[in-house]
């Protein structure tokens, strides 16, 4: 038997609308560790983003460095399997593997290609053994794949999504051939799945690349035990199927995600086969606060209700002021912030809303911290597109700012390696 905890989407070193959130991932961390002691866990699974940025601050690094170095040394049977997401620098996270191998702990953030070009479909995966020190999991750890990393398949459809399930499909054929019937095949892979449930407007989750990266589910097998899938973080089932699943992410990155259900998935495998599936729930540090919770309402509105806030005595939550306006108001964020003055909060952003003439509403405002860094580089040169000619940005043009995207992401990451 062999049991494995399934988290991703940590984004260490993120920053709240300019607040600090190092003691969130502290707290998350520790309430991990402790998971894995009393759990017994033998394997950790992180399925990509582990940091918000490619290039993370010093404190950031610690903070990775220490938990795996405390997790391994408290839980000798331990391993620990780490992949990079989109917002990881391939490079930058598999630099120290030598070091983190002594730890029990392998990554995978560059796909490395053999002398002809083909893939290294050997470096993409990772052997897991039992207590007894048997192989029980084959795991195929695949970290987010750019353009490049996957094999090219001539089809009339999506090149991305048919050439990450070539390279699912390949590497999943060679530990096929090599299993045998008391080992269980795991897959692990960071990317947006058809079907799965994404928040509206909620930039902290990247499309990536501009939102025709979408993967079939079917690229993930039958003869797949379990794969565990980074990048949404809402925790959820892909397209209903029980093994395939999105762990989410530990703590809310935006205000989208305050009514979600953060944690990580404990997997038990048996004799090659998933006996249990077990979502384990961690409570937020900080709570999130809208007000009003539903649509914008008027100032006077607003003021009220945010006199009306309770007191907190102890940790201040975030706080999301939704204003509908007729006109711009510009000492409204100073009256916003007389009434809190005397309150525990934290006031994250106030977000504006007009109405037009007719009564209908246009796009939302937000003049307290927008979030830029939320948004990738398409979403900001696509927002620019579109305030500047009133048109969405076409389908040709988003092609070649993409190209040119990963044409300065690749040169970008072939300096620092």
């Amino acid at each position: 038997m062999i049991r494995i905890l399934h988290t991703a989407d940590w984004h260490l070193g993120q920053t709240f609308f300019g607040y600090d959130r190092t003691e969130e991932h502290e707290v998350f961390l520790n309430w991990l560790a402790e998971e894995i002691r009393q759990k017994e866990i033998d394997a950790l699974i992180v399925a990509g983003d582990i940091f918000d940025v490619s290039n993370p601050s010093a404190a950031s690094q610690s903070m990775y460095y220490q938990f795996i170095y405390r997790v391994t040394a408290e839980n000798p049977y331990l391993q620990i399997v780490i992949v990079a997401g989109n917002h990881d620098s391939a490079g930058r996270l598999e630099a120290p593997l030598p070091l983190l191998q002594a730890m029990r702990t392998e990554v995978r953030g560059v796909v490395r290609k053999l002398e002809g070009g083909e893939i290294d479909y050997d470096h993409l995966t990772v052997e897991l053994k039992n207590r007894k020190g048997d192989v029980e999991l084959l795991c195929m750890a695949v970290p987010f794949l750019r353009q490049g990393d996957y094999p090219v398949v001539q089809t009339e459809g999506n090149p991305y999504a048919e050439g990450v399930r070539e390279l699912y499909a390949q590497l999943l054929q060679r530990l096929w051939q090599r299993r045998t019937s008391d080992q269980a095949i795991l897959a692990i892979g960071h990317l947006q799945a058809i079907g799965s449930e994404i928040a509206e407007k909620d930039y902290s989750e990247r499309t990536v690349i501009g939102g025709l990266e979408c993967v079939s589910p079917g690229a993930f097998s039958e003869q797949i035990a379990y794969t565990a899938l980074g990048h949404i973080h809402k925790a959820q089932r892909v397209s209903g199927r029980e093994n395939v699943r999105y762990a989410g992410s530990p703590i809310p990155m935006s205000f989208a995600e305050k009514h979600y259900h953060h944690g990580v998935v404990m997997v038990t495998f048996d004799g090659g086969c998933v006996v249990d599936i077990e979502r384990l729930e961690c409570q937020k540090l900080i709570p999130l606060v809208s007000v009003p919770n539903g649509e914008p309402a008027s100032a006077e509105v607003i003021l009220k209700a945010l006199r009306e806030l309770p007191e907190t005595e102890a940790v201040a939550p975030y706080l999301e002021v939704k204003v509908l306006l007729e006109e711009p108001e510009p000492m409204l964020r100073q009256e916003i912030e007389e009434v809190l003055a005397d309150k525990n909060y934290r006031l994250a952003r106030i977000v504006s809303t007009y109405r037009t003439d007719i009564g209908s509403t246009v796009k939302e405002h937000e003049n307290w911290k927008r979030g830029l860094q939320e948004m990738s580089p398409l979403q900001i040169a696509q927002s620019a597109f579109e305030k500047i000619y009133q048109v969405e940005m076409p389908v040709e043009l988003t092609n070649l700012f993409k190209e040119a995207y990963w044409a300065v992401t690749r040169k970008e990451e072939e300096g620092e390696e």
